[in-house]
């Protein structure tokens, strides 16, 4: 009779090997998953970063003074007149889709402002781009231009009283102007 010698030598290598071999696949895919939601991670932190970035880029900023301008010497400021201009590094904004609220200290509302084309016939509440300091002669502030904007408000502003304006640009920060009226009115003052 034979006997059949078990000899597992040849195998217990074998074994070794596949086992190593999935120990590095397991591997490979664990890292491939691990890169993958980091670069995924990092994607949209960047996104964040640009959006931020351009939101915060695109303000605008009141270049020089702010004046009241009244009828007469004595009556109420009706009209509002300013230089807007874009921030430093700021990205063009369109002047068209750019709301502004004006508020009074005795009001509690604030009333929403209706762009004009044109200074012909400016209504109460209605605000409009007087001048440009550039050839162009679209609405679009763009880094260089200032355009000189009236406003005329339906609430008038008499001596000693505050009032608020808001610009708000499509994207980007608002800017908000909080002014007070000298204690006597002449035709055209600088509010302060």
């Amino acid at each position: 009779m034979r006997t059949i010698m078990k000899n597992e030598d040849g195998f217990t290598g074998l074994e070794a090997a596949i086992v190593l071999i999935a120990f590095i696949v397991v591997a490979a895919v664990f890292s491939y998953v691990i890169l993958g939601a980091g670069f995924f991670t990092t994607q949209k932190s960047q996104e964040v970063v640009h959006t931020g970035v351009s939101q915060t880029s695109s303000s605008v900023e009141i270049v020089g003074n702010v004046y009241g301008v009244a009828s007469t010497v004595n009556d109420k400021i009706r009209e509002i007149q300013f230089d807007l201009g874009l921030t430093a590094g700021g990205s063009p904004v369109d002047m068209e889709k750019t709301v502004l609220t004006y508020s009074m200290s005795r009001s509690t509302a604030p009333a929403y402002l209706t762009f004009k084309d044109t200074t012909a016939d400016l209504a109460n509440n209605e605000w409009c781009i007087q001048s440009r300091n550039k050839g162009d002669t679209d609405n679009l502030l763009e880094r260089g231009e200032i355009f000189t904007l009236v406003v005329k408000v339906k609430d008038t502003v008499g001596a000693n009283e505050r009032m608020r304006l808001e610009i708000r640009p499509p994207v980007g920060a608002v800017l908000g102007m909080d002014r007070t009226a000298p204690p006597q009115i002449d035709k055209v003052n600088e509010l302060f």
